[in-house]
């Protein structure tokens, strides 16, 4: 019996920027300022540096999620090599990846750039040209570590939300006596979601999402901002990350909540997260024994891993390595 053909209608797309290269330090410097260049939540290096964690975004991609049509890698007159690798390690499995620059996605409005702000980039992933309808965002430190299915994503025209319900209430409390870090209050994940939530009228919660790909349906983004420019002009507006700005896919996520078109999963028993900073000696191997032990987990983040020491982020590397069945 022959094998069904593999249906293609959904795209993965991968923010992606290499801090290490000269040319970007050199295009980021004129407008990088004594307080944003030492606050890691605003423009600190580590926000851009790369170690090579996109060869194995990208691999996990072709390994796990066979079924992705295209692989658009976004980014800022930049170019990740990938070709050599790629025939490598998928000479017969490959999914095409193509190069997408911030012009392209900013077109229109090139003079917001050059920007160096991720929340900036989001608002306009879904102004790339050929995107798919249904597509899944991707940070270059996510990784699939277990096959999925296209319904980890969809279900029909519903989305999986993975996530939470939060107290806005509470957690705005706890940004209100956060303490002041370089001369501001500093700018965390969560304050992207909060701000989002406020922009729709959101009192009581909001939706926490969490280092994980997200699913999007472009028209849903694209409606949302047709009939809100003003939001989409405030968002792409800011050089660095601001504390004005909000997630894009926060509102993306509470739209579908709203209109019953997300299906709720906890992401806690599907996510892997590591942050090996400052971390015991043991940090590692317990992580990768959760991996071991819960046969459910696909996603995984590895943040920071710049800052790791060189013996963990090999360890690191070597373990998605194999389980990527990839060698750089």
């Amino acid at each position: 019996m022959s094998k069904e053909p593999i249906v293609r209608e959904i795209d993965a797309v991968i923010a992606w920027v290499d801090g290490n290269d000269p040319k970007h330090k050199e295009k980021i410097q004129p407008y990088l300022s004594q307080q944003a260049g030492k606050s890691d939540d605003i423009a600190g290096p580590t926000r851009y540096r790369s170690e090579g964690e996109i060869f194995y975004c990208v691999s996990s991609i072709i390994r796990f999620a066979p079924f992705i049509r295209k692989i658009f890698i976004v980014t800022d007159e930049q170019n990740p090599h990938l070709e050599d690798f790629l025939q490598q390690n998928f000479p017969k499995d490959s999914i095409p990846v193509e190069i997408v620059d911030h012009k392209v996605i900013f077109r229109g409005y090139e003079e917001y750039l050059p920007v160096f702000n991720s929340r900036a980039v989001e608002t306009c992933i879904h102004r790339i040209p050929g995107l798919s309808e249904k597509y899944v965002y991707f940070n270059d430190d996510f990784f699939l570590v277990r096959p999925v299915n296209q319904t980890d994503w969809f279900a029909g025209e519903k989305i999986v939300a993975y996530g939470y319900w939060r107290s806005l209430i509470l957690d705005r409390l706890l940004w209100l006596v956060k303490p002041v870090k370089n001369g501001h209050k500093p700018i965390g994940f969560k304050d992207g979601m909060i701000c989002a939530a406020r922009k729709l009228k959101y009192q009581w919660k909001y939706f926490h999402l969490d280092h994980i790909p997200h699913p999007v349906k472009k028209s849903v983004i694209t409606d949302f901002y047709s009939k809100n420019p003003d939001l989409f002009l405030s968002n792409i507006s800011h050089k660095f990350r601001s504390g004005k700005q909000f997630n894009t896919y926060e509102i993306y996520y509470l739209l579908m909540l709203k209109a019953g078109e997300a299906i709720i999963k906890p992401s806690s028993q599907y996510l892997l997260y590591i942050k090996p900073v400052k971390r015991g000696d043991k940090y590692i191997s317990r992580k990768l024994k959760v991996y071991d032990d819960n046969k459910i987990l696909k996603f995984c983040c590895i943040g920071s891993i710049d800052m790791a020491t060189e013996s963990d982020r090999m360890t690191l590397f070597n373990w998605l390595g194999k389980i990527l069945k990839v060698s750089l």
